[in-house]
């Protein structure tokens, strides 16, 4: 066996959802360095535009689609799309996702769905399109983007570690129900990742200290430091290639240790 080789994707198309940007298009650059053709989406064409900016920008040709990962009847049309034009997927990262920080009393069964509806039905939906085709093909891989909030609670997520717990199930009941057929389900966790959506929580205070929730994560983080999207970029490899024929079910935590901590002694 050429171990190395075990690892590439070359010849295969990646779908990676919501990867205009952030952590999503981290992880389809790594999928394009290891030779997989990439084939991404956004809910809205100027979020589109601007991913396939990006990806030019960085020397990769993507293959950019508009589609409401939520709307199943879009989501099929997108899949027999991009099957017509790029090709059967062979890796799908179900990575487009929200999160809405209310107090769960203040918070209305409205904004709650919406968040369940986004971070898990929109990988079973997506997911349901893609696994016929996988199934055909003798082959499949399904990565869900999942959270620290699949195992752990916090305040004002009730939405989002409900969505993310129940997508922690999901994939494994995948992996239950099509492992037989070659399709490999697992999960990413990442931990806090440093993107621009974070870095108001990383701003240094005008006293010169860090911001009390950047204390916060730094203080329950064996690593003492926020993660980056390259951190992604080789578990995600992994969960992707060949090399992990044999892992299914499984959520890797990418934290740099936090689940694993119980924090300093004050």
């Amino acid at each position: 066996m050429d171990i190395l080789k075990s690892f590439s994707l070359e010849g295969k198309i990646a779908l990676v959802t919501g990867a205009s940007y952030g952590i999503g298009f981290a992880i389809a650059s790594a999928y394009a360095q290891a030779g997989a053709t990439i084939v991404f989406n956004d809910i809205k064409q100027e979020l589109v535009d601007k991913g396939m900016e990006a990806y030019r920008a960085a020397g990769i040709e993507a293959h950019g689609y508009v589609c409401d990962v939520t709307d199943e009847a879009k989501v099929q049309e997108f899949i027999a799309q991009v099957e017509k034009e790029v090709g059967v997927i062979d890796i799908l990262v179900n990575n487009a996702g929200i999160i809405k920080r209310i107090p769960m009393t203040e918070m209305s069964a409205e904004d709650f769905r919406k968040v369940v509806d986004v971070d898990l039905n929109a990988p079973f939906i997506v997911s349901k399109a893609v696994i016929p085709s996988m199934i055909k093909k003798g082959h499949g891989k399904i990565i869900n983007i999942c959270s620290m909030m699949s195992e752990l609670g916090r305040e004002t997520v009730s939405a989002y570690a409900a969505a993310k717990g129940g997508l922690k199930m999901l994939t494994r009941n995948i992996a239950s129900e099509y492992g037989e057929y070659n399709i490999q389900c697992n999960g990413i966790g990442p931990g806090y990742i440093a993107t621009p959506q974070t870095a108001p929580l990383r701003e240094i205070q005008p006293d010169g200290s860090r911001h009390p929730f950047d204390q916060f994560i730094i203080a329950k983080t064996p690593a003492a430091r926020w993660g980056n999207p390259e951190d992604l970029m080789g578990p995600a490899v992994f969960l992707a290639s060949d090399a992990s024929d044999f892992v299914n079910g499984h959520i890797l935590y990418v934290d740099g240790g936090i689940l694993a901590y119980i924090g300093k002694q004050p």
